[in-house]
């Protein structure tokens, strides 16, 4: 399950950073209010066509639905990185290279991290934190223009990073929930409030052929990547998943370099090259020990393995995987892990 987490952190992140030079390349003819409604309205409409699609086809339901008690949770997720973050991407990205643009999306691991391990105690070790120091540099060294100044799209990328760090966190509060469901709700309310914005702010619409390209690039490069994202949170925890997600950087900036003409400079390399080292110590890190499970009770798709050992009344279906609420008992075993739905447990300091 954790080779299955990485994989889908590393595919969210590869179409997330793909979308980055896609979208500054469509700037030149939208507007970047406009371009921040487009995106996730894309990402909405295009998520709510599988759903719907799910629905007439009669497809069996294998994840748990969005509850009432969800829904707060889903409001500061839409508003952080649905309409606050794009937002300030967008503006960020008039102002930048798209190069160095995608290289400073590190920052959106490092803050998924930094929230992770402060606010919601997810276990952080040496390895991570290494990691993410040499990501800050290359950070700092992308943004920097020398006598004390930084760039002002540089400070609104880091901005945008900010707001998304918060919004993965909170999303893992949620990641039980059937995540194309998460990621059209979120699609669809952040996408109208900005379109309307935008509207209000004197945008205008761009040709139909560039506002097909911007839904396109929204489904796949938001759309379909948070609903990646949000099945990665499930295997590997907010931290982990962000720090994988920092390949997405890289994506970007070698689309950028390739696509859109851009001078590869010595800072970019060079930032390039210490992101790239916190990226490998973030891969590379191993988290195996003894540990005990509390008895819990929650409800998520999920199959019968050695975390799943329970009985079923005659209402869940035989096939799997399946979803309904299921309790575990207490358990106390070893294997690799990381801080999933089964393992947010506390550390001492030999871990």
């Amino acid at each position: 399950m954790i080779r299955t987490g990485i994989l889908l952190a590393l595919l969210s992140a590869a179409l997330f950073g793909a979308s980055t030079p896609l979208a500054k390349l469509l700037l030149g003819a939208v507007d970047p209010w406009m371009m921040a409604g487009l995106l996730y309205l894309g990402a909405g409409i295009g998520l709510a066509s599988v759903h719907l699609s799910r629905e007439a086809l009669r497809l069996p339901a294998v994840e748990a639905p969005l509850r009432r008690s969800d829904m707060p949770w889903l409001a500061l997720v839409i508003v952080a990185g649905g309409i606050l973050g794009p937002l300030l991407l967008m503006f960020g990205l008039s102002r930048t290279d798209a190069a160095g643009a995608s290289l400073l999306l590190n920052l959106e691991g490092l803050a998924t991290m930094g929230i992770a391990w402060v606010v919601f105690r997810e276990n952080v070790d040496r390895r991570l934190l290494l990691g993410a120091f040499a990501i800050l540099a290359g950070a700092i060294l992308l943004s920097w223009q020398g006598q004390a100044s930084f760039q002002w799209g540089a400070l609104l990328i880091a901005g945008a990073c900010l707001c998304w760090g918060i919004d993965n966190n909170l999303t893992r509060r949620l990641s039980s929930a059937d995540p194309v469901r998460i990621a059209m709700l979120k699609g669809l309310v952040a996408g109208a409030v900005n379109l309307l914005l935008a509207l209000l702010n004197g945008a205008v619409l761009p040709p139909a052929g560039i506002l097909l390209a911007v839904g396109a690039v929204g489904f796949l490069g938001y759309g379909v990547s948070l609903v990646l994202f949000v099945l990665g949170l499930r295997h590997l925890g907010a931290a982990r998943t962000g720090a994988y997600f920092s390949l997405a950087p890289f994506v970007g900036a070698v689309l950028a370099i390739l696509m859109l003409g851009e001078s590869l400079s010595a800072q970019v390399l060079i930032a390039g090259g210490l992101m790239g080292l916190g990226l490998w110590l973030h891969l590379s890190e191993r988290h195996d020990h003894e540990h005990a499970h509390e008895a819990m009770e929650h409800e998520h798709r999920h199959t019968h393995d050695a975390h799943h050992q329970h009985e079923h009344g005659p209402e869940v279906p035989p096939s799997e995987p399946h979803t309904h609420r299921h309790r575990h008992a207490p358990l106390v075993h070893c294997h690799p892990h990381y801080p999933d739905l089964h393992h947010r447990h506390g550390h001492g300091r030999a871990h």
